[in-house]
């Protein structure tokens, strides 16, 4: 199945250890969403806006690599699944069920996000605009 990752799952190193199957296969931007930083965990979190864009990596990732993703987000507590269509074909990412105000991430969760821009390839512009309450 197809994974969008926009948040610590960027991260190539990171995402082959909670999923051994996972291949990543190129960048794409989710449009229409916006990147944001919220709840106890200061997590990323998308949620809709006109005419913005969410980078992020497409990655192939199995069945059992689902289930421990599931499990790493707190699925369906702190995360719901979000499907989109991309060239027909169908996606999955998170979004926080609850929708809290921002909350400024820890410099450690952060450097995770920051590596994993670095490592797919994406704009930084994003990411420094998702900063900005």
């Amino acid at each position: 199945m197809l994974y969008f990752a926009y948040g610590s799952n960027l991260h190539h190193f990171q995402m082959k250890r909670r999923c051994k199957d996972s291949i990543f296969l190129k960048k794409i931007n989710l449009k229409n969403f916006k990147l944001t930083f919220r709840s106890k965990y200061r997590a990323a979190d998308i949620e809709p806006k006109k005419n913005s864009i969410v980078p992020g990596g497409l990655f192939e990732i199995s069945k059992s690599d689902e289930k421990k993703l599931d499990k790493y987000e707190d699925y369906p507590a702190l995360y719901k699944k979000y499907y989109f269509y991309y060239y027909g074909k169908k996606v999955m990412t998170y979004t926080m069920v609850k929708k809290s105000s921002f909350r400024f991430p820890t410099e450690r969760y952060l450097n995770v996000v920051k590596r994993g821009y670095k490592d797919c390839n994406l704009d930084k512009k994003y990411l420094k605009k998702a900063l900005i309450p």
